[in-house]
Order: structure tokens, then C-alpha cells, then sequence
């Protein structure tokens, strides 16, 4: 590894531009690759920012360093440092792929389907847990109401609750919500 003083003019000719990246490029890639967990791209964007603040710099080619390695280590942490805090600080993007697999919330086609799967989810279940569900998630009741009005103790209309909604989340795989979602909000 050849370390040797470089030393420009006020203004950085490109010369001394692409030496420096010659000399040093290959290293500080490596090392800001491991600063953005491998990701190549980023790595190679915060290179091209490290050498596009040297060019913009070049006292720092008159500085008493032996190399200019450890001002451009300490220029692309920062980088690396700085976009990350960018990133964490904004919200996460969405990509186009995303976008393009989300139903369209005013189309009725998707609701039609979306109803008739269920219909035929909950058709599907024994008439003990259709009951449960018809009381606490169609009808509003609370537990201990559905459980007055179908003459079964309270804990009896929690546990077929449950497995009925269990059951409903097998035979609907597409429709999976959180459970907290599908809690009765009432006891």
C-alpha cells in the first residue's frame, strides 16, 4: 500500500481526483459497505459524496496528513452517519409494488367477493359457534348478553368465540387480521 503526500492546487483537478480514488477508493468502498450493512448501492452513493467533498475541498489535500485515507474514512462515516439518521428520521417509502396489489377501496367487485368468502367462512362453522359470533359481532352484544340469550354460561361463549374466530382465520387465509382486531370489545 503506497501512502504518498498529495498535495493541489486551491482548486482539485481531476487528476487528483481520480488518484485519490484509485488509491483509496477500493478500501473506503469496503469500509462503507460494512458502515450500510452490505447494501452495495448505498455504499457506492456515499463513496461518490466522500470524493465529491474532497473535490470540493482541497485544502484538505494541504492538510498535514501522511495520506488523505483518514480524512476520507472520517467524511464517509460521517456520511454513512448522517443518511442513516435521514432515513430513520422519515417515514418509510412505499414501493410501486405495493400500490399495485392494493385493492382498490371503492371497487364493489372486491367487496362482493369479500363478503360471499366470508358468508361461506362463517356457513362453514358448527351451528354452537355461528350462534356466538351472530350474537357478539352481527347482533353487538356483549358476552354475558349473548351469553343470557343463548342460555350457556359466559366462559362458554368466550371459548366458542374464540375457536370459532380461529376457524374462520384458517378458512380465510387472505383476510388475516391482528388479534386484537377480532376481540370482542365488550365481556
Amino acid at each position: 500500500m503506497a501512502t504518498a503526500t498529495m498535495t493541489a492546487p486551491a482548486t482539485t483537478d481531476e487528476r487528483a481526483i481520480a488518484e485519490l480514488q484509485r488509491e483509496h477508493g477500493p478500501a473506503l468502498l469496503s469500509f462503507l459497505q460494512g458502515l450500510t450493512y452490505g447494501d452495495q448501492q448505498r455504499a457506492e452513493d456515499l463513496l461518490q459524496e466522500t470524493l465529491v467533498r474532497a473535490w470540493q475541498h482541497p485544502e484538505a489535500f494541504d492538510g498535514p496528513y501522511e495520506s488523505m485515507r483518514p480524512w476520507l474514512f472520517t467524511v464517509g462515516r460521517r456520511l454513512a452517519i448522517d443518511a442513516r439518521r435521514s432515513r430513520l428520521a422519515r417515514p418509510t417509502e412505499i414501493g410501486d409494488g405495493v400500490l399495485a396489489t392494493t385493492p382498490d377501496p371503492l371497487d364493489v367487485t372486491e367487496s362482493a367477493v369479500a363478503a360471499l368468502d366470508v358468508r361461506a367462512a362463517v356457513d362453514s362453522l358448527s351451528p354452537e359457534h355461528r350462534a356466538v359470533l351472530e350474537r357478539i359481532y352481527f347482533q353487538g352484544l356483549s358476552v354475558n348478553e349473548a351469553a343470557e340469550s343463548l342460555g350457556i354460561p359466559p366462559g362458554t361463549v368466550k371459548s366458542r368465540s374464540y375457536y370459532a374466530l380461529r376457524a374462520l382465520a384458517r378458512s380465510l387465509p387472505g383476510y388475516a387480521r391482528s388479534r386484537a382486531a377480532v376481540r370482542p370489545t365488550r365481556s
